[in-house]
């Protein structure tokens, strides 16, 4: 016999051997490509039985409460196109193969989202994979697919790019949570949801507004007070950063949270950082993308505009920049500080406290 004939059906042997895998979760069609029958099966699984049927198509192949691990694993299996482990589509795995003791599947048009996706991604705020009722996955909209056992599927136009954590396809943290939002109604519960993703330093409040936006959630009124709530967070982390920045590259003071005016004329504008003998200024670009984005994009341009006529260089930057590459920014502001010499002298300002 090799490994590619199918055992005998009559023989034990292939049941005991899958059994004792460490991944004790397959689909029925990789059961048959290990010479498991139906008949076998249908025996297996019946009612105190070795194995048992988690979903449609899915069997664990022990009698006990499935692991945490195991319902991951069985819901990306009944929801993905998964046609055997590591293996092309339509090329079923081989009998005597290693592929279900530990070999991780490749799981295609699948991912966990919502709040089992966060629980992967290290949320402290969501409860653990055993204590979820169900676990939500996304797949393609045009997907004939149902919810079913602890199998919530959600269906999107697009799939984002899946991350891998701890070899299960997830969704990225802003459309997790957008997911798992959009089946909470504690305003309690969505705010810390939020609020760990941006102190957590999962993602920058930026892209959850997107998401939420995206997914039609901001007309709901404890939703809209949770991101107000996630946008001062995130402004006072990037404040925070920004400090940081100043004090760990050795940046010359500047003067924090001002208001510009020209000597009994209009107001200019507010700046988070300004160094008034070189006239450079750092705001921090915290918009969020609602709505009314192009209306703020176009007052973030006038004012610049505006400044930089009077001869004020403007430094834009956001917070995703100075948690990634706060060395960068901070090369920039330090380039934009010397090259003061070099341009002719700033019109006079008035500098107010904010």
């Amino acid at each position: 016999m090799n490994h590619n004939t199918p055992l005998s059906p009559a023989s034990p042997r292939p049941l005991r051997h899958l059994a004792a895998g460490r991944r004790r979760v397959l689909t029925v069609a990789q059961l048959r490509t290990y010479g498991v029958t139906t008949a076998e099966l249908t025996e297996q699984c019946r009612p105190g039985g070795a194995w048992q049927q988690l979903l449609p198509g899915v069997v664990l192949l022990h009698p006990g409460p499935p692991t945490g691990e195991e319902r991951l694993h069985a819901v990306l299996m009944y929801a993905s196109r998964e046609s055997g482990p590591s293996t092309p589509a339509g090329v079923p795995a081989q009998p005597g193969s290693d592929d279900p003791h530990g070999t991780p599947p490749a799981y295609r048009e699948a991912m966990i989202t919502g709040r089992a996706a966060l629980t992967l991604h290290g949320f402290t705020s969501t409860p653990s994979l055993l204590a979820l009722e169900t676990i939500d996955v996304l797949v393609p909209r045009l997907r004939r697919l149902r919810s079913t056992g602890c199998a919530r599927v959600i269906r999107t136009p697009a799939l984002p790019v899946p991350q891998q954590v701890t070899g299960v396809p997830v969704a990225p943290v802003p459309r997790a949570l957008a997911d798992a939002v959009a089946d909470l109604s504690d305003a309690a519960v969505v705010r810390r949801l939020l609020t760990e993703a941006v102190r957590g330093g999962h993602c920058e409040p930026a892209s959850v507004v997107r998401e939420l936006t995206q997914a039609k959630l901001l007309g709901r009124p404890h939703v809209v007070d949770a991101v107000d709530s996630l946008l001062a967070e995130g402004r006072a982390i990037a404040e925070d950063r920004l400090y940081r920045m100043v004090r760990e590259y050795g940046l010359p003071d500047p003067v924090w949270n001002v208001d510009l005016r020209l000597p009994g004329g209009p107001h200019l504008g507010g700046l988070d950082a300004y160094w008034p003998e070189q006239a450079v200024a750092v705001e921090l670009d915290t918009r969020a993308p609602r709505q009314d984005e192009d209306a703020m994009w176009s007052e973030y341009a006038r004012k610049r505009e505006t400044l930089e006529r009077l001869g004020i260089t403007v430094v834009h930057i956001t917070p995703k920049k100075l948690r990634d590459a706060m060395e960068q920014q901070a090369t920039v502001v330090r380039t934009a500080l010397m090259a003061a010499g070099d341009r002719d002298p700033a019109a006079y300002v008035v500098v107010l406290p904010r």
